[in-house]
């Protein structure tokens, strides 16, 4: 009886091992599939490097070659895409966080649109920009402290200062998806 159930729990194992063999192999190809298919969808790549318009009066050539040495990639119409870029999903990711930068701040359309080119010093200053990402995978973006300090500088002397202190106490809204309503005080 031992015996009969011994072999019944070994045949039980070799089939459950098979099985989670075939389902791990299958997950595998449809993850497969699911990535090659992606790299047809063409968002993302088009249309990023469009002409510029119109650029601000830089208080000096190094402000402007630090900004687009730092910025210029997301905050300007200049884009250099990595070689990676034209692997999806990391190309739509790319192309999202450029919308996105040129949206707040674009120097290639300069006064063509608003921006938040007032708080460009004060977000260099604080190091939420550039990304820490970003500064990892461009190297080009790293800014030495003395570096960083004339461009804090150069950024005030061309956008001006951080705008009014009760714009800056008021919260943004961001962009993603709000589960309650935000209302604001007038």
């Amino acid at each position: 009886m031992e015996e009969k159930e011994e072999i019944e729990r070994k045949q039980e194992e070799r089939h459950t091992s098979w099985v989670k063999k075939v389902m791990v192999t299958l997950a595998i190809g449809e993850a497969v599939v699911i990535f090659v298919g992606i790299q047809f969808i063409p968002w993302g790549r088009a249309n990023i490097n469009l002409p510029v318009k119109a650029e601000p009066k830089w208080d000096s050539p190094k402000t402007r070659e630090l900004f687009l040495r730092a910025c210029g990639n997301c905050h300007s119409n200049q884009t250099t895409l990595p070689w990676y870029d034209v692997v999806a999903p990391i190309t739509w990711i790319i192309r999202r966080d450029i919308d996105k930068g040129r949206a707040a701040l674009n120097v290639s359309e300069w006064g063509l649109q608003e921006n938040e080119a007032g708080e460009a010093a004060d977000t260099v200053r604080n190091g939420s920009m550039p990304p820490t990402l970003y500064a990892l995978l461009h190297p080009s973006a790293r800014l030495s402290a003395s570096d960083k300090e004339a461009f804090v500088q150069g950024l005030v002397a061309t956008f001006g200062s951080e705008q009014k202190s009760e714009q800056k106490s008021k919260k943004k809204v961001s962009d993603s998806l709000r589960f309650f309503p935000v209302h604001e005080d007038k």
